[in-house]
């Protein structure tokens, strides 16, 4: 199960910005449905939905550029709708626009999980839903397995209408397969077992797919040196149960000189759950300064 080979990916229920939240249904080119949800900013009158309101005024059939709009791609058994992830999304909302979306297998989507290699392409349909509600700028932000998704689509896709302009990666691992902590032990368990599969799919709300990766895709640390000069930011804290602090200093030493930068956050543990408000904030004013 790899994306290495994917083609072009298409989207259902695409229609006008509103100034309202709003949910769709995005389709990947392999088919796979995926929940998205658009929410705007929160911070007053930001010359988002009010352009895109006015765009469609315009008659032209094509939206108006409405400034910057957040993907976030959450960690492995999130969702759109989980606590974390909602909490995350109304605090960038004070910086722009945010996209939700719940992974292959996570949620209301369809699939199952190939944990991080085939979550490409849901993320390129989320990212290309917000260029064709008329965000002039997309930029992206994942959490654990989210993380290596927003690396390896920020380092894999170049097209216009599904690339990122900026991207953070929070709490990612720079590895594959990796074992070297308790916690990890137990995903992978829950991964590669037959059980453990059923926990995930009736315990953790999550359907895991049962076929290894073939071939094996490219490495988040592999992919960091492609993604300049897209602006990238490693987040990652020094008391993570999952990736100890080894991880994002390989992500940062694999990118050219002066392309990405780290945030070592003290006392923080793993992804979205950990990530508390001001983290959040700090991350939503990096995403959107030009």
């Amino acid at each position: 199960m790899t994306s290495a080979a994917e083609g072009r990916f298409h989207m259902v229920d695409v229609s006008w910005l509103t100034s309202v939240p709003r949910r769709a249904v995005l389709r990947t080119d392999d088919g796979v449905r995926i929940e998205a949800l658009h929410e705007p900013c929160t911070a007053g009158v930001t010359g988002t939905a009010a352009d895109a309101t006015a765009g469609r005024g315009a008659g032209t059939g094509a939206a108006a550029a409405v400034g910057t709009a957040i993907v976030v791609a959450h960690g492995f058994t999130g969702s759109v709708d989980r606590p974390a992830l909602r909490r995350a999304a109304q605090v960038l909302r004070r910086h722009a626009d945010v996209v939700t979306f719940s992974f292959r297998g996570h949620g209301r989507s369809g699939g199952r999980s190939t944990v991080g290699d085939r979550e490409v392409l849901d993320l390129a349909a989320a990212v290309r839903w917000a260029r064709e509600l008329g965000h002039a700028r997309v930029v992206t932000v994942g959490f654990s397995m989210g993380g290596s998704v927003v690396l390896r689509h920020a380092a894999l896709e170049r097209g216009a209408d599904a690339r990122t302009d900026a991207v953070a990666a929070v709490s990612a691992p720079a590895r594959w397969y990796y074992r070297g902590t308790p916690s990890m032990r137990r995903v992978h368990w829950v991964i590669t077992r037959p059980v453990g599969r059923l926990i995930g799919r009736y315990g953790l709300g999550t359907r895991i797919h049962h076929r290894d990766w073939d071939p094996v895709p490219l490495s988040p640390v592999e992919a960091v040196p492609l993604i300049a000069p897209t602006p990238l930011l490693i987040v990652h804290g020094d008391r993570d149960p999952y990736f100890p602090v080894d991880h994002p200093h390989s992500l940062l030493a694999a990118a050219p000189d002066g392309t990405a930068e780290l945030w070592l956050e003290h006392g923080m543990g793993h992804a979205e759950n950990a990530a508390d408000d001001g983290l959040l904030d700090r991350l939503g004013a990096w995403l959107v300064r030009p």
